[in-house]
């Protein structure tokens, strides 16, 4: 995050810029980092151990489905040093190339991550089905390959619980791929544990099979990773309950009395807000810029949100206009003292309908 600017302008407005938040918000990049770093090497870590564990069970009983879980497992532990390398990146402090800061790379180390996933998927599918169509399918299995899957299913289910939790505090598209991968990599192990299952019941044809929904498996959550942070590379809209806090914390002002082409989007996993106040002519140029800090720092206490852009629009320029979609969202943020849009209008001038 940059570190925060503001400027004024005569009569039209007023307008800021936020990013970081002085030592306090320099501390908070520092401790993210941290936590970052630590989650992504422990991921790291348990990908490893179970790539190797796996391995060696393929190794000795030739279960395709083990194979495949192997596979994934190794699959995974690459696109982890892939992670680790890309969060290093974006937890950088801001420098003067980039005064943002770099958080802006973590989408694309997340599509990196599902770029491994289908790759993983098609080696897996493609072993499969070459057994399959072949029928040249021995597999022996046994407690190794029944044990080894269980373990990676509640192993993996405790690290999804983990990670997704630190994702959704940390707001890191990143871990939130991690965390995905990891989920869908209990459901594969449990169809791979199927099918050793079933090859040990005498049906060995369920161990290819049972690879192939593994690939499935991966595949969708290659699918899952790459949907998720489209939406942070195309500055899409977020979503609306968030939009209408946004609103309702500029029309709670008491200054305010209404609000207008209020524009709100992801800049990589944060959120940049532009919006127009609308505040009585009469008021001096200093007291038009306390109104506009005071909303500004009201938005930007908000966890998703990064940069806010604020333009202070007086009533006898006849720039207040009316916007349905402000409207609607400040009736969905609910009835608190400010009113809504309209509301806060039709207060300070009954002429206006």
């Amino acid at each position: 995050m940059s570190d925060a600017e503001a400027g004024t302008t005569p009569e039209t407005g007023t307008h800021s810029r936020s990013g970081g938040h002085g030592g306090e918000g320099g501390a908070a990049d520092r401790r993210r980092s941290d936590v970052l770093r630590r989650v992504g090497l422990l991921v790291l870590g348990v990908n490893l151990v179970l790539a190797a564990a796996k391995g060696a069970v393929w190794y000795l009983t030739g279960s395709l489905a083990v194979g495949g879980e192997a596979v994934n497992s190794l699959a995974d532990a690459v696109y982890s040093v892939v992670v680790l390398g890309g969060l290093y990146l974006t937890t950088q402090p801001p420098d003067f190339e980039h005064p943002h800061g770099h958080e802006r790379i973590e989408p694309f180390v997340s599509l990196v991550v599902a770029l491994g996933v289908f790759l993983a998927a098609g080696v897996v599918a493609r072993n499969a089905l070459g057994a399959l169509l072949s029928g040249d399918v021995a597999v022996s299995g046994g407690a190794p390959a029944i044990a080894v899957l269980a373990m990676t299913a509640v192993v993996k289910f405790g690290l999804y619980r983990y990670v997704l939790g630190v994702a959704q505090r940390r707001r890191s598209p990143a871990l939130r791929a991690t965390a995905l991968d990891n989920r869908n990599d209990i459901l594969a192990a449990g169809a791979a544990l199927l099918g050793v299952l079933g090859a040990a019941a005498g049906h060995p044809w369920l161990d290819p099979a049972a690879a192939l929904l593994v690939a499935a498996a991966i595949a969708y959550t290659g699918v899952e990773i790459v949907r998720d942070n489209v939406t942070y590379l195309v500055g899409r809209a977020p979503p609306e309950d968030l939009r209408a806090q946004i609103v309702r914390r500029a029309l709670d002002h008491p200054d305010v009395e209404g609000a207008h082409d209020v524009i709100a989007h992801y800049v990589g996993p944060e959120v940049d807000v532009s919006l127009h106040i609308e505040v009585a002519g009469e008021r001096t140029l200093n007291e038009a810029h306390d109104i506009e800090t005071a909303v500004m720092e009201a938005i930007r206490e908000l966890p998703e949100v990064d940069d806010v852009f604020v333009h202070v629009d007086p009533k006898e320029l006849g720039e207040w206009k009316d916007d349905p979609d402000v409207d609607r969202l400040a009736s969905d943020a609910g009835g608190t003292e400010g009113g809504s849009n309209a509301e806060s209008r039709s207060s300070s001038d009954p002429g206006r309908g």
